[in-house]
């Protein structure tokens, strides 16, 4: 049996996080994918078992890389306006250092891997979140609500900002580059919509 190359496997990972986010995870296989490693089809199974194998791997990689950056910085006992400001900068900041994974994400949150990706990496990310959570509730500084409400208005904005600015255009096709100024008044605005 052949033993594994990192670099290849690298390599593996990355054309598949390219061709999903090209083609949708229903124009990928591991025949294409292959094609664009220029590898045998057999050598992609030293690696993975299936398809799906592969998928999750990558998400789950990923998802652990994501997890860690979210967290960074963030401190639970934060105030909302201070936490939710080091969480823009660590999502955007992930987006703008890894935007093919974040498409990426973006392809398995609308597909049967939602499940698998989201349940592993976010358990860390979801007991934090629940404390600072619990914390500006108790502490008065927003409403209590569904944290699908708060999650939408506080986050929402920001991921529609970043993907008019890795398509480098706007609704209607106007053309769109994200600026500071942009993005920080976008957060003022969340800021007052969520504050009590």
């Amino acid at each position: 049996m052949r033993s594994r190359n990192i670099d290849k496997e690298q390599l593996v990972k990355q054309k598949a996080i390219e061709l999903i986010v090209n083609n949708g995870l229903e124009g990928f296989s591991m025949n294409k994918l292959a094609k664009a490693c220029n590898i045998s089809v057999a050598t992609l199974y030293i690696y993975y078992q299936d398809r799906d194998d592969l998928i999750i791997n990558i998400a789950a990689d990923g998802g652990s890389l994501f997890s860690e950056a979210l967290i960074r910085d963030f401190d639970p006992e934060m105030s909302f306006e201070e936490g939710l400001r080091v969480q823009w900068i660590n999502r955007y900041r992930f987006m703008k250092e890894h935007p093919q994974l974040n498409m990426f994400f973006d392809q398995l949150r609308s597909s049967s891997y939602q499940e698998k990706f989201l349940t592993g990496f976010l358990q860390d990310f979801k007991q934090v979140m629940s404390k600072f959570m619990h914390n500006i509730i108790e502490r008065g500084e927003i409403e209590k609500m569904p944290f699908e409400c708060y999650w939408s208005i506080a986050f929402s904005p920001l991921y529609s900002l970043a993907r008019f600015d890795y398509e480098g255009q706007s609704l209607g096709g106007m053309p769109f580059k994200m600026t500071d100024e942009v993005l920080w008044k976008t957060f003022e605005m969340v800021i007052k919509a969520l504050k009590k």
